[in-house]
């Protein structure tokens, strides 16, 4: 009686409330049916009853066996589909590389289909693919490695144009500009300050500019046309003029086409300019920031140079290479010579009114005397 009582008060339960609630409420009291002590095929039934008419159908729940079948099936099929991938990758990467190797291995010929003769004519066939293959390998990889091309810049001008007597290499990046990026602009290049000044001191005919950077071409040319609005730099070298040496594009100033001791190079970079470090002029990285006044004083320094008419800069530049900030040993240099100079000026002036002072008060017969 207790349990007919118990199922009684289920089914009551269940009909009042699905008359009043969402298929969300059923899913509730199908939680709450399970854990009542009665027959469960009545409180089923009797729930199926009024939810056929008043809620939403729910399907029965699915069980572990058909989920893991499930599972097992697609994880099957997921495998198939890399597999097959795999294997069509692995088919058209052997194809082209199969075409590539024909295609090095094979003969030149001329516009008209005939074999162009090589060094490996007369050999086997094996060896001719082989050496032919090797040999464009060699050359697509200096290709890469080694500068564009032999020279670099034009024979200097003759007269009766003027060709400038020094040359000036210009690293772009952190030199001239620096590369700051935000979220809200993206990529921006800020000019360093005084670069206005610093490229129309140094102009020709006092230096030949070049500026040689291992950027690409795409993004310094945009740039300096920017920066450049005069046309001071005469010349603009990119990436693939440099020498890619151990990771790093080297700076190679042989292939400049110009007289090395008439060269001087501005990097921060060391590795950039390891070939000919004797040319080159280290200067701190600059960071972006406002108060730099470095390219003032790099003008002052370059002018000095050029009016000096140095016959060989290496060797003024040995001699700063020996501080890790040149400029501020050449402001450094220049503040003491304008102490001495200043000085002997003013020895001068004393020594003068001292001779005038004396020529006053000399009698007039010693001055007759001495005459």
């Amino acid at each position: 009686m207790k349990m007919a009582a118990l199922s009684l008060r289920c089914v009551r339960f269940v009909g009042c409330c699905v008359k009043h609630t969402k298929t969300t409420s059923a899913v509730r009291k199908i939680g709450y049916y399970k854990q009542c002590t009665a027959k469960q095929p009545i409180l089923l039934l009797s729930y199926s009853r009024y939810s056929s008419s008043n809620a939403t159908h729910i399907p029965p729940p699915v069980s572990e066996d058909t989920e893991s079948e499930e599972e097992r099936k697609r994880r099957e099929s997921s495998w198939k589909m890399m597999k097959y991938s795999f294997a069509a990758f692995g088919v058209s990467f052997g194809l082209l590389g199969s075409y590539l190797l024909y295609d090095l291995g094979s003969p030149k010929r001329d516009e008209n289909g005939n074999v162009i003769e090589d060094e490996f004519t007369h050999k086997p066939l094996i060896q001719q693919f082989f050496g032919r293959m090797m040999k464009e390998l060699d050359y697509y990889k200096r290709m890469i490695r080694e500068p564009s091309r032999d020279k670099l810049l034009p024979d200097p001008l003759q007269y009766p144009y003027i060709q400038p007597p020094y040359t000036l290499v210009l690293e772009l990046r952190d030199v001239l500009v620096h590369p700051d990026w935000t979220y809200k602009t993206g990529w921006r290049f800020k000019k360093r300050p005084g670069v206005d000044h610093f490229l129309e001191q140094v102009a020709p005919p006092l230096f030949e500019i070049v500026v040689f950077t291992a950027e690409q071409g795409m993004t310094v040319f945009p740039i300096l046309d920017a920066l450049d609005p005069n046309g001071y730099v005469m010349y603009r070298l990119v990436r693939d003029a440099t020498h890619f040496v151990d990771g790093h594009h080297v700076k190679d100033l042989d292939r400049l086409n110009r007289d090395l001791s008439k060269v001087i190079v501005v990097d921060w970079n060391s590795d950039s300019v390891k070939f000919h470090p004797r040319n080159t002029l280290l200067l701190p990285r600059w960071a972006g920031n406002d108060d730099d006044q470095t390219l003032v004083d790099l003008a002052n320094f370059l002018r000095t140079i050029a009016a000096a008419k140095v016959e060989d800069v290496r060797e003024v530049l040995d001699y700063y290479h020996n501080f890790d900030d040149p400029i501020e040993a050449f402001r450094e240099n220049q503040r003491k010579l304008i102490e001495q100079m200043e000085a002997k000026e003013k020895q001068l002036k004393e020594s003068s009114s001292r001779n005038s002072l004396a020529h006053r008060w000399t009698p007039n017969f010693l001055q007759t005397r001495r005459l």
